[in-house]
């Protein structure tokens, strides 16, 4: 299990700390890119930067949180070779593991509660890329220009 970049911007900050604590018990490795209090920020700057860590290979995947999600994954799905997936239920999150090998979580704190939240995550950061053909061609179509 590596690293896990998480980051997240104000309207996310108390859930990512929440979820920080549960994740850390489960044995998570996390590395926090911030913000690191409750004022107003840019999520742009977070998400880049998380998303640059996992691009680079510095974190084996990442976790963002804003009001929505809608933004961070904007401004992760940026980053070549991000594959940021906004996710507000269980079955979405398996499903962009094993089938999509998203790289990134992004969740709405205005959206989805902390108990749900850690569920999420807890699925995301679990479940394994399936490999299988038709997936694996599918993803490297996205590579395409």
């Amino acid at each position: 299990m590596g690293t896990t970049a998480i980051g997240s911007d104000h309207g996310g900050f108390e859930m990512k700390k929440q979820l920080m604590e549960h994740l850390a018990k489960e044995g998570y490795e996390l590395k926090d890119f911030g913000c690191y209090t409750a004022e107003s920020c840019d999520y742009p700057d977070i998400a880049k930067a998380v998303a640059k860590a996992v691009a680079a290979g510095e974190c084996e995947n990442g976790i963002l949180i804003c009001g929505t999600g809608i933004g961070m994954a904007m401004a992760a799905g940026k980053v070549p070779g991000i594959r940021a997936a906004l996710c507000g239920d269980v079955y979405s999150a398996k499903l962009t593991r094993s089938h999509n090998d998203a790289n990134i979580l992004t969740m709405g704190a205005r959206v989805i509660g902390p108990g749900l939240a850690e569920m999420i995550a807890d699925t995301f950061l679990s479940t394994p890329f399936s490999n299988e053909e038709r997936h694996v061609r599918r993803l490297s179509k996205l590579e395409e220009d």
